[in-house]
């Protein structure tokens, strides 16, 4: 590949000048992105104002203080003695056209808010005034069923445009949002469902993926029966699937729906309200309830679809994603504050072809398509023949998320599917942070694999193991000043939430991830810290070991763990899937342990290459390094149903000595 990590491979031009930052840099008097970023994250209060300000939030009382550090940087308050409600912002002030607000327009209750696509090609979509409507009815529900403001509901449904009604509704009422995602087990819903004492769940009778129904019910009465404070289960007919009942606590969603009247989006509420409780993955212990507010959430969320996507009223946005993960509320929320049109995807994105997502972009006409760098590995594996079968002219932005990018993969999606016009908006966040701490702006140029640069506001730094600022070095990625929507501790746990962030550098976040900015000032991410494997005094990321491996023609997908080694201390052991068709061979290993030892050094060399069906992810399409390593060692597994895959743990044999 002659592209290197250190080339510009995408300048702006044309209608990439004239997006909304361009706007605000102008109201502002900044001369241009640098000048911006600097500024915005060394005063950060002088950003967050002139921001909102800008964007058209609409407050039902306008805060007194932008915000209260009397209590440190972990506990910061925002916007206090301001009331605010994220879903009138996102549908009650567009249902009527013609309003303007800032850098937004209104777009009335016609124009379209959603459109679902079905696993079977199957099409429905909602407008903003008909989104609005049902998000009332389920804001009527929760009152009927006698929920306060405040108290959690827990949604656990595919991606259908019901969902997208239930997350609005909770916001409207002033309940708290609890996305789980429905292709998890009992056991994982039970622990987020009792972790944040939810009174009502909605669900559904079944989902669907690669053709298959996913006993969605069956998994919510397991959890029900375990969790005693839960008195509803709200269930949605979307397969006809045949189910157990309990006539004393389960209600047919369309039942109740047609039972109440639209309920009025409540504004008294105070801009800290909590508004989601978004849970993390928990392959690495036990799942952490990050608690985020209507207010600062939706802060971060608008400044990002609307300055780094530029999200426009006219912009079709798919994020391939579901609500159990931080990006499903991050889209709903951020495209219907800039009154775009979403789309959501129920299904696998290679089923039943591989072009499917290929597909829904032609059909819907997608100008911004985000997925994750394990998906597009997954695709890149594919014949070519069925991205070029699709027009995809449409596109303008794309967008990744979810893990380091390998170079080879990251200039297939950039010149396969964008065509080399569009620009990848590669972010880096979090759920504890409801968004983003590193991307790109539009009006920036791009190296390969680059994620731009610390996002608007936030005063991001990479640090050496002693707390110093370092460049084009690897380091800690860190924040050091407070952001409005950075969790509210977690739940129930605010030892466990200043152990994770603030004890490796006191008053400093550190995320947990390696970083490095280099000559020029672009920032590229290598993996995360606590994955570090130390071989022979020298500390790798699996992640920089897996982005070789990939770059071999054969290999699709690589998983790289540290395992002990009686000289080294620690080993490397590799795990490969191989493309379609492709046959694993003596020669094929050592053409990867020798690429792997030419670009890191003899002593990182693997000790073992092996193949496998499947690598174990997430539903979000991370890889489970964790769980891997513990079945490679023969150690318990533990819980697994956050694992999409359980079963491709079976093909990992424990050695049987250290290596």
């Amino acid at each position: 590949m002659n592209t290197t990590m250190t080339d510009v491979i995408w300048q702006p031009s044309g209608e990439y000048l004239n997006c909304r930052i361009v706007d605000f840099m102008k109201k502002v008097g900044v001369k241009d992105w640098k000048e911006l970023i600097t500024r915005s994250t060394e005063d950060t209060d002088w950003f967050w104002q002139n921001a909102l300000e800008f964007m058209g939030f609409q407050w039902n009382k306008p805060y007194d203080t932008l915000q209260d550090t009397t209590q440190g940087f972990p506990w910061t308050k925002w916007f206090v003695g301001g009331e605010f409600n994220a879903a009138y912002n996102c549908l009650d002030w567009h249902l009527e056209a013609g309003k303007q607000a800032g850098a937004r327009r209104s777009v009335g209750r016609d124009h379209i808010a959603l459109i679902w696509e079905g696993e079977q090609s199957s099409s429905r979509s909602l407008t903003y005034g008909e989104l609005n409507d049902m998000a009332g009815r389920v804001a009527g529900v929760l009152a009927k069923l006698g929920v306060k403001a405040g108290d959690a509901v827990g949604i656990y449904m595919p991606m259908v445009p019901e969902v997208v009604a239930v997350l609005f509704g909770c916001l409207k009422y002033g309940a708290v949002a609890v996305p789980v995602f429905s292709g998890f087990g009992a056991q994982a819903l039970t622990s987020r469902m009792d972790d944040a004492k939810a009174r009502v769940l909605f669900t559904s009778d079944a989902g669907l993926r690669k053709g298959k129904k996913i006993n969605i019910k069956g998994d919510a009465d397991i959890a029900a029966a375990a969790l005693p404070m839960l008195e509803h289960v709200v269930v949605l007919k979307h397969c006809n699937a045949d189910v157990k009942w309990d006539d004393k606590r389960d209600i047919w969603f369309h039942e109740i729906m047609e039972s109440v009247e639209p309920l009025p989006t409540r504004m008294d509420l105070p801009a800290e309200h909590p508004s989601m409780y978004l849970y993390t993955s928990g392959t690495t212990g036990k799942p952490k309830g990050c608690v985020h507010t209507h207010a600062g959430a939706m802060a971060q969320i608008a400044k990002e679809l609307g300055f780094s996507f530029d999200v426009q009223p006219e912009d079709v946005f798919f994020w391939v994603t579901d609500i159990g993960w931080m990006m499903g509320p991050w889209e709903m929320m951020g495209v219907s504050f800039w009154g775009g049109t979403m789309v959501i995807f129920e299904g696998a994105p290679t089923y039943p072809n591989p072009d499917r997502i290929w597909e829904i972009v032609e059909k819907h006409k997608v100008s911004t398509l985000g997925v994750s760098p394990t998906a597009i590995r997954v695709l890149k594996a594919e014949d070519e023949s069925w991205v070029k079968k699709h027009d995809l002219s449409t596109l303008r932005m794309l967008g990744s998320t979810g893990e380091p990018w390998d170079q080879e993969s990251y200039m297939w999606f950039f010149d396969k599917v964008g065509g080399k016009r569009c620009p990848i908006i590669n972010i880096s966040g979090g759920t504890e942070v409801v968004g983003c701490l590193l991307l790109p702006l539009p009006v920036m140029p791009l190296k390969a694999c680059s994620l731009g640069a610390p996002g608007l506001g936030m005063a991001i730094d990479v640090f050496d193991e002693a707390g110093n600022s370092v460049h084009n070095s690897i380091g800690h990625l860190v924040c050091k000043k407070p952001s409005p929507s950075m969790t509210k501790g977690f739940l129930g746990d605010s030892e466990r939430y200043i152990d994770t962030y603030f004890s490796k550098f006191p008053g400093v976040w550190y995320h947990g991830d390696w970083a490095k900015i280099d000559e020029d000032g672009s920032w590229f991410l290598f993996g995360r810290s606590d994955d570090t494997i130390k071989v022979a005094g020298k500390r790798v990321g699996p992640g920089e070991v897996e982005s070789i491996l990939v770059e071999h023609v054969r290999v699709a997908e690589a998983a790289v763990i540290g395992v002990p080694h009686e000289i080294k201390g620690e080993g490397l052991i590799c795990f490969i899937v191989l493309g379609p068709n492709e046959q694993y061979n003596d020669t094929i290993e050592a053409e990867l342990k020798a690429l792997v030892g030419q670009r890191l050094g003899a002593v990182l060399k693997p000790e073992k290459i092996h193949q496998l069906p499947a690598l174990p992810k997430t539903r979000s399409g991370k890889i489970v390094r964790g769980s891997i390593r513990r079945a490679y060692l023969g150690q318990a597994v533990g819980d697994t149903s956050s694992i999409e895959n359980p079963d491709a743990l079976n093909f990992i044999q424990a050695p049987t000595a250290t290596v």
